[in-house]
This record gives C-alpha cells, structure tokens and sequence, in this order.
C-alpha cells in the first residue's frame, strides 16, 4: 500500500479535477502507454494498468470519497480491472470507457470523434489556499470507537470588512490599463519564419486583471486575514498510525474568494501500556504460574472495552496462544473486526525455599514431569514458532 503512487499524480490531475478532466487524463495515458502501442514493453504495460486503476477509483463517485479522506488505504484492497483476459482492442476499451462517442483511433495520433482540445479563453484566475497539516494522538480506546477531535488551529480567513475582495467597494478595484483584464500581455515577434505571438504575466498586475487603487485597511488589499480556530474533526474508527484524513475546504481560505485549501490531519497512535497492535488484531502476554500451567485456573485479561476472563487448562504450555475472537480493533473500511491474541508464559521461579527444592527433587524422575510432547503438541509449537 506504502508503495502505491498517489492516483492524482499518475493521471497528472489536481484534486480539484471534474470527471471530464479525470476522463481526459486518463484517455492520454491510455494511449500513450497501450500494450498495443508498446509491444512487448513491460515499464509501459505497467503505467497501462496503473493508469487503468486510478481512473477506476477517481472515477467512482463512493471509492473517490474514501480515497480522498483515507488514501488507498481507505479502499481496503479492493481490486482495480482485471486484465487477466489480455488487454483487448485500444478501441473497444476506450469506447467502453467513454462512450459510444468514440469512433476510432489512428495511428496512435489521436481520436477522431473527438473533436478538438481544451479551449484557450481567457477568464479571471482561480486561487487554491494552502493546505494546513495537524498531528492528532489516538489511543487504543479512542481508535476502537473513533471519536471526535477538537483541532486549535490559525488559519487565512476572507477579510470580513472587504468580503474578501480586498476592497470596500467596487468602485476602488480597476482594469489593469496595461493588460486590458487579462492578466497577460500579448507580443508579436518577427523572426526568420515570420512573426510568432508570445504571451507573458503582465507585470504591472501581476496576472490578477484588476488594480486596487484604494485597499481594505483592514486586510491591507489582499483580502485575507489571519484567525485562531477550534475545528471539531470526527474520526473514524479503525485507523492506524501514520494514516491521513482530509478534511476538504478547512485549510486556508484563497485570495480573490478561490478554493480553500485542505485540512490535512495525520494520525499518531499512543503506544499502549498492556495491548499490543498488528493491523487490526491486538496481542497480549500473560504470565501464570507454574501451578496454574499445571493445574488449570482462570485469568483476567485486559481488553480495550473491559476486563475478560480466559480459561487456562491444566497442563498449558509455555508459549500457548489463546484466540478471543472479534476483540481486536474494527477496520477503518467497516469490513470486520480484528481479534486478540493473548499468549501465556509461564513463570518459572527463580528461588526456593529447602522444603520446596526437597519437594520437587522427589518428583523430578517422575514419568509425569519427563518431557514427552505429543504430536499435537509438536504442531502447536511448530505453528508458534511460524507466528513468531
């Protein structure tokens, strides 16, 4: 999972993206890297498939919103499409995948049917804010139930005197005289093989379009300012150490009222006192008696909903792992709950008095104590050692 490149990154998308820009996206890298177009090239058959994945889950509306706030680990294994029947035509794929729009596909140049690219039209620009990164500590308890998290944070904010706008009125926000509104300044270059059309940033409003002859005093023009806030986070159960939640919108607000950006919320679990994790099972050690292993008894456990009894039966080996079924931790994906695993060591004292040495002395050639494991018991000890 830890190897997984991020879906986003490998159709070269935003996370903003629509699902026409994701199907855009998707279609290039389809072409591009189709086995058919690259035959017998192993780097780009597997760029196919990956692509191939991605655009299955960020073109599912419910597997999109689980990778988005939980990465892929929010996805729970499910498989991506199943080339194991080959790779078919390139047209009846992407036909399938697009539509009965598609019309053909020649020369690896391009579609036909598809008419032209994306539009060049000039419009006002679109700020995304930054994104805010937070750590949150879970302990074990917290991370069985979930729970609900309150996040102190400061953060850009749109400036309540000027909406935002960076001026009181609109009156006081003028077109850029040097760009006409555009943001860039257009040139005309005479070359060799005639002239050529450049475009560039215009300096004087830096990309914006607009002026702002009189600024909001209160944010100075840039239509932000900065605020201390509580932000209440709701955290699923299940999680794990190191997993990121996004929280979309509640990062930093943009200038000119764009996009907010992101609140990233990162999970570090508290390492528990007694419990010990592995995925979603829990592990716990302990100890008893010599006499207990011997005789049998009942021993308290603790687990992270209350204290559980376990039946130890006479004659325990050291080392005998007891299963306690669906105590463990639930998963994130709501796909079962995990078990506890509690391993019994027998302690084995290390003085005693004379009367007992004499004691055990008596029984030490007994054919009771001489070692003798049965076969299930050199099965159980070969699994115990496959464990750990």
């Amino acid at each position: 999972m830890a190897d997984k490149r991020d879906y986003y990154e490998v159709l070269g998308v935003d996370r903003n993206a629509t699902l026409d820009e994701i199907k855009k996206a998707y279609r290039k890298k389809a072409i591009q890297y189709h086995p058919d177009k690259n035959p017998g090239n192993k780097e780009a058959e597997e760029k196919f498939k990956e692509a191939a994945e991605a655009y299955s889950v960020l073109s599912d509306p419910d597997k999109k919103a689980r990778y988005d706030q939980f990465g892929h680990a929010g996805l729970g294994g499910q498989p991506g499409p199943d080339f194991s029947g080959g790779f078919g035509d390139l047209n009846d794929i992407l036909r399938d995948m697009f539509g009965g729009g598609f019309s053909g596909f020649s020369g690896f140049g391009g579609f036909e049917g598809f008419g032209g690219g994306r539009s060049s039209g000039q419009g006002q620009r679109v700020y995304r804010g930054r994104d805010i990164r937070v750590r949150v500590k879970m302990t074990l308890e917290e991370i069985a139930k979930g729970a609900e998290k309150e996040i102190s944070l400061e953060r850009n904010i749109p400036c309540p005197d000027c909406g935002g706008k960076g001026a009181k009125s609109s009156a006081d926000i003028k077109t850029c005289p040097a760009c006409k509104g555009t943001g860039q300044i257009r040139r005309v270059v005479n070359g060799l093989l005639g002239q050529r059309i450049s475009f560039s940033t215009c300096q004087q409003c830096n990309g914006e379009g607009k002026i702002i002859v009189n600024p909001c005093h209160t944010c100075n023009g840039t239509g932000l300012i900065r605020k201390k806030e509580t932000v209440k986070v709701d955290i699923p159960a299940g999680v794990e150490n190191g997993m990121q939640l996004t929280i979309r919108g509640a990062g930093h607000a943009a200038k000119n009222n764009g996009i907010n950006g992101d609140l990233l919320v990162l999970i570090e679990e508290v390492e528990h006192p007694y419990l010990k994790r592995d995925g979603n099972n829990l592990s716990y050690t302990k100890i008893i008696s010599v006499m207990d292993a011997m005789l049998g008894a009942t021993v308290e456990v603790p687990c992270l909903d209350g204290t559980y009894k376990v039946k130890v039966d006479p004659g325990t080996q050291s080392g005998t792992v007891v299963r306690l079924k669906g105590k463990g931790l639930p998963s994130v994906n709501s796909y079962g709950t995990g078990d506890m695993y509690v391993k019994i060591i027998v302690w084995i004292p290390k003085k005693l008095s004379r009367n007992e040495k004499e004691l055990f002395e008596s029984m030490r050639n007994n054919e009771s104590f001489t070692p003798s494991p049965s076969k299930e018991d050199k099965g159980f000890f070969d699994r115990l050692r496959d464990m750990f």
